[in-house]
Formats: structure tokens, C-alpha cells, sequence
């Protein structure tokens, strides 16, 4: 009979991505979700901060370059409109991310229904922790793609709180959900640590994904950082509008990408598993047949 100990190593083990299971592909939860999930964004990107309008009116500024009172709300505080954005982002991508910490789960289960049951209260037990974890995680990554945004050019000396916003928001949107469903990756010398960072490796250095869930963990991530770099480009335009304000369009950009990525990576997990269930199918009748 298997010691404690040994079940826990198994368990761990068997969590990582990496095992192939073609078997279970949710593809009709998985279209819903993600439809939901992107529509909030979108939402949480262009309605919440008008909230800042309907809680304290004001009489809309004159400029020699006038812009629509919806745009207006936006453009008004970058900061506010940042700080709104990330504030909704912090409840939907908790939300997501624990969806797809619950796929990874059901796509990695194996065992008996004992070992099952067994898998499934430590899976549920270590929630809480799991999330702590990823918070920390994601603080460290904020404070780092801060640096990073500064280094690319940001103002240094000034828009402080508007570049740690910024990076907070695409450290939601592309460390958290990973941090969260696979575990923050560390450098302690256990199995399971040097199993995250390998994971880890492969998936945001190499861009090597192989399955559905890391699809969905990779495409947005990428499509976040480039989207946010390229959302810096029309700040540069000589045109001096109010949408030009610092870091409005790399936020945008940012959000934009996050978005196109989580399409992207349905589309993609959708046609490889209608291929290989054709494939399947056209398998099984040629077994028939024979």
C-alpha cells in the first residue's frame, strides 16, 4: 500500500499539463466560458470606467479637438480608468483562472475512485493557498514588467501610479490564470517545483504548448504583451488627442490582445479536436469493416 507520502508525489506528478488525454475536450463548456469570459473583459475595459461619470458628474472639458462624451469618461483620468479596470479584472480573472484550474484538474485525474476522492479534497483544500500564491506571484511580476515598461520608454519621473497600473493589468492578464492553475513556479529543489519550472520553461520561453489547456494559458498571455507593445505606437501620432494619454492605448492594446489570443487559442483547440474525432470515427469503421 502506497505511503502518504508516495500518494502526494503521484498526485503532483500527474497535475502537470503535460500528459496528453485527447479523450476529454469540454468543447461546448469551453466556448461558453470563453465567450462569457472575453465579453466581461471587453465590458470591464469600455463600460466600468464610465462608472466614474455617473458617481461624481462633471461638466465635460473644452478642446480645440472634441470627442464623444463615452470617450470622454475614459480619457478624462487614465488613472481612474486604470485603477477601474484593474479592479474589475482582479474579479473576473479570479474567476477564470479558477475554471481552468478545475479543467487541468479534471484532464489530469487518473486513478481509482478512492485515489479520485483523495485527489479531489487536497485539490479543494489547497485553493486558498494556491491562490495567495498566485497573488504573490503576480505582484512580483507587475513590479517587474514596471521596470521593463520604464526601460521600453515610459516616464520614469512622472505617471508613476498610471505605469504600475498598467503593469498590474497585464500581469493579470498573463500571470495570474497560469500562477493559479499550474502553481507559481519556484526555486525550491522539491519534484514538484522543478516540474513547474520546467512546465513553466516550455510554455513562456519556448511558446510550446501541447494541449488544449495550455493553449488557453499561452495564446492570451502573448496576445497581451504584444498588443500592449503595440498599442504604444500611436502615442508617437502628432496628432495630440485626449485617447493619446499615457498608458491608455498600450492598456488597450493590451486588452485587445489578451482577447484576440483567448479566440485564437479556441479556434485552434476546436479544429485539432474535430480533426482528431474525425480522425477517430474514420479509425473505429475502418475496425469494423476489417
Amino acid at each position: 500500500m502506497p505511503t502518504r507520502k508516495e500518494t502526494a508525489n503521484k498526485t503532483v506528478v500527474s497535475s502537470s499539463t503535460d500528459q496528453p488525454r485527447a479523450a476529454f475536450f469540454p468543447y461546448a463548456r469551453y466556448t461558453s466560458v470563453v465567450g462569457v469570459h472575453t465579453s466581461l473583459v471587453a465590458f470591464t475595459a469600455l463600460f466600468l470606467p464610465q462608472t466614474s461619470h455617473l458617481l461624481w458628474p462633471h461638466e465635460p472639458t473644452l478642446t480645440d479637438r472634441p470627442q464623444s462624451q463615452f470617450l470622454d469618461a475614459i480619457t478624462d483620468s487614465p488613472v481612474v480608468t486604470l485603477a477601474w479596470i484593474a479592479a474589475g479584472l482582479v474579479v473576473l480573472q479570479v474567476w477564470w483562472a479558477g475554471w481552468i484550474r478545475q479543467w487541468c484538474f479534471e484532464y489530469t485525474s487518473r486513478g481509482t475512485g478512492d485515489e479520485l476522492k483523495v485527489d479531489r479534497y487536497r485539490f479543494d483544500r489547497s485553493r486558498l493557498s494556491k491562490l495567495g500564491r498566485a497573488a504573490v506571484f503576480t505582484s512580483c511580476v507587475a513590479l517587474v514588467f514596471h521596470a521593463i515598461i520604464v526601460l521600453f520608454g515610459a516616464p520614469s519621473a512622472s505617471h508613476i501610479p498610471d505605469t504600475l497600473l498598467l503593469a498590474t493589468v497585464l500581469a493579470l492578464l498573463s500571470a495570474f490564470t497560469p500562477a493559479y492553475a499550474l502553481g507559481a513556479p519556484t526555486f525550491s529543489s522539491e519534484t514538484s517545483s522543478l516540474v513547474a519550472r520546467l512546465t513553466w520553461t516550455r510554455l513562456f520561453a519556448e511558446l510550446s504548448p501541447r494541449n488544449p489547456i495550455e493553449r488557453a494559458l499561452v495564446y492570451p498571455a502573448v496576445g497581451t504583451l504584444a498588443g500592449s507593445w503595440l498599442g504604444a505606437f500611436p502615442i508617437a501620432l502628432d496628432s495630440d488627442r485626449p485617447w493619446q494619454a499615457w498608458p491608455l492605448t498600450p492598456l488597450f492594446g493590451g486588452i485587445a490582445g489578451y482577447i484576440a489570443g483567448s479566440l485564437l487559442a479556441l479556434v485552434i483547440s476546436a479544429l485539432k479536436w474535430l480533426a482528431e474525432e474525425n480522425i477517430r470515427i474514420q479509425q473505429s469503421e475502418k475496425q469494423k469493416t476489417t
